[in-house]
């Protein structure tokens, strides 16, 4: 039975994919570097350990990535301090339906915990979690599973007993490591032959996922 669900954070809950997609590349440009939408795609939800390394072998051994990367974060902060967020469709139909249903609810997010934090408080989402677990919190980031486990274990649950969502290949690959049911909402990735075998659903937007919840209840 699933008693609790955990939530990825940037393109799942909040529409800021794409805005790492366009101040990435921006920032990457500023230094010189052209970088692709394929390239920022493949960083999604990676953790340092892993996106370092994959962006050198893409741009050299000099590419600057810590210069780089706080510039986007500056690119970004600023646009968004400015213009804010979209909040994913069906993301508060949800939440909602899961708070009054008594499940336990999680963040598990790459992001850092002070901006997690703030990205959350903004759209006023916060209340509905019990716990948040953010990348600077855990050794291994995605795609490896300690994020998933860490929350599902702050949850005081088992992973089988935990729905993963996920929009992102790496995000997916770190719940299904942890062993969580994980749903996909697709949001700059669509599911592909190399994710579809890991994932218990797919639902074009968040809201629609009810219907898992309900189904869950009756079997």
């Amino acid at each position: 039975m699933i008693k609790g669900a955990v939530f990825d954070m940037d393109g799942l809950m909040l529409d800021t994919e794409k805005l790492l997609v366009q101040f990435w590349r921006q920032a990457a440009g500023e230094y010189g570097y052209n970088m692709t939408f394929q390239n920022v795609l493949d960083i999604r939800s990676l953790s340092r350990k892993y996106s370092v390394p994959k962006l050198k072998g893409i741009f050299g051994e000099q590419f600057e990535f810590e210069q780089i990367r706080a510039r986007r974060i500056e690119l970004m902060n600023s646009y968004i301090d400015e213009h804010g967020f979209e909040i994913k469709k069906g993301l508060f139909e949800l939440l909602s339906y899961l708070r009054d249903n008594g499940y336990r609810l999680a963040v598990a997010t790459a992001t850092d915990f002070r901006r997690a934090e703030m990205y959350l408080k903004r759209i006023e989402a916060l209340e509905y979690f019990d716990e948040v677990v953010c990348g600077d919190m855990i050794q291994n980031g995605k795609p490896e599973p300690d994020i998933y486990l860490k929350a599902v274990e702050k949850l005081g649950l088992e992973p089988h007993e935990c729905a993963a969502f996920e929009d992102s290949p790496n995000g997916i690959r770190s719940a299904y490591a942890a062993g969580c049911k994980v749903i996909m909402i697709p949001d700059l990735s669509q599911p592909d032959e190399t994710v579809v075998p890991m994932l218990t659903a797919v639902y074009e937007s968040l809201d629609k996922a009810i219907d898992f919840f309900e189904k869950e209840k009756q079997s």
